[in-house]
């Protein structure tokens, strides 16, 4: 039996401020500039807004991307196009500056954070910081097993909190959150379908590196056998993520739900954080008003899971990579959107109205 109540977020969890952002569209109308004229970057501005509770919006001068990272089980299955086990070296690439995250967040001056939660390796190959959070080496193959035990599933969602919390904690004004894993996009599969009561084959997309038709249908009977596995336990957020999830998925779900508590702003990167996402939903309602869906990976799951929480994707980059980079191309965007709220002159007539 868990001693952590999710029920909690329920009350924890506010909207963001609608007076605030009220009176960000009320500013906003008497800018230089039409409303309208900027097209979504309106939106972004008084998303912005009522998130920090400011108006005029503040600048986003401390973003940081934070990344979760684990091996799954099921790809021992080959539903990935890279072998089980490897995700430690997609980690070894971002720490070292190879991968595409880490080329974006270098040119967009963005500090990366890797928290390791399963990666399937000796810890001691990696720096303290990066595993000090880890779970377990490695998760279940959720087709024929349970990716965690209820224990390891709550020190997992609540290590995802605490990251969440030294984030705040540290004044992180927004982040960008993504996943290094492989096999994470199949145990996200199984979630969104879960979720959405929808077919393996509906959600069962190619992956970052993508996966050629024999390995689709691999990955599709994979989702199906376990789905049958999460049906039972849908009532129960912890114990679904316990049972189909894994360490990375389930702290990413804390991970959300805690920074909503803390109300810092989340872009959210490809169809593993929109899993998460709708898990955290499902926890509280309230939550995805904290988070902006950064862009359109091209993952049938993550369009399904942004679709059930009418969440709209910024960009159609079609970025499927992972790892927080589609989500870090989102970035500049809500910079550019805080700027012209905040600096753009009001219309002469419109302040002697004031």
């Amino acid at each position: 039996m868990s001693s952590l109540n999710l029920d909690d977020f329920t009350d924890l969890i506010e909207r963001p401020d609608g007076g605030v952002r009220r009176d960000a569209e009320e500013h906003r109308a008497r800018l230089v500039v039409p409303p309208g004229s900027l097209g979504r970057l309106d939106d972004l501005g008084e998303w912005l807004a009522a998130a920090q509770s400011s108006v005029p919006v503040r600048p986003v001068e401390r973003p940081r991307v934070v990344l979760f990272a684990g091996d799954h089980g099921i790809a021992e299955r080959e539903v990935s196009a890279r072998p089980a086990g490897t995700a430690v070296e997609l980690v070894r690439d971002v720490l070292e500056g190879g991968r595409p995250v880490s080329v974006l967040a270098r040119r967009l001056d963005v500090p990366v954070r890797v928290v390791d939660m399963a990666l399937d390796c000796d810890p001691a190959s990696l720096p303290e910081d990066v595993v000090r959070h880890r779970v377990r080496r490695g998760s279940g193959a959720v087709d024929i097993e349970d990716a965690l035990t209820l224990e390891e599933a709550e020190a997992a969602f609540r290590a995802g909190m605490a990251v969440a919390d030294e984030e705040a904690d540290s004044g992180t004004d927004l982040v960008v959150l993504g996943d290094v894993s492989v096999g994470g996009t199949t145990a996200a599969g199984v979630l969104v379908a879960a979720l959405c009561g929808t077919d393996a084959s509906v959600v069962t997309g190619r992956g970052g590196l993508p996966i050629d038709d024999l390995a689709w249908m691999r990955k599709c009977a994979a989702i199906r056998d376990a789905l049958r596995r999460a049906r039972p336990v849908l009532g129960d957020q912890l114990r679904l993520l316990a049972t189909v999830g894994g360490a990375d998925l389930t702290a990413m779900t804390g991970f959300l739900l805690q920074s909503a508590v803390r109300k810092v702003p989340v872009l959210l990167d490809g169809v593993v954080t929109a899993a998460c996402a709708l898990v955290a939903q499902r926890v509280a309602f309230r939550a995805p008003d904290w988070w902006l869906a950064s862009h359109a990976s091209g993952e049938p799951g993550q369009a399904k899971a942004l679709d059930r929480m009418a969440l709209e994707p910024v960009l159609p980059q079609g970025v499927a990579v992972g790892e927080g980079a589609g989500a870090l191309l989102a970035l500049p965007l809500v910079q550019a959107a805080a700027a012209l709220a905040s600096e753009l002159p009001v219309r002469p007539e419109a302040a002697k109205d004031a």
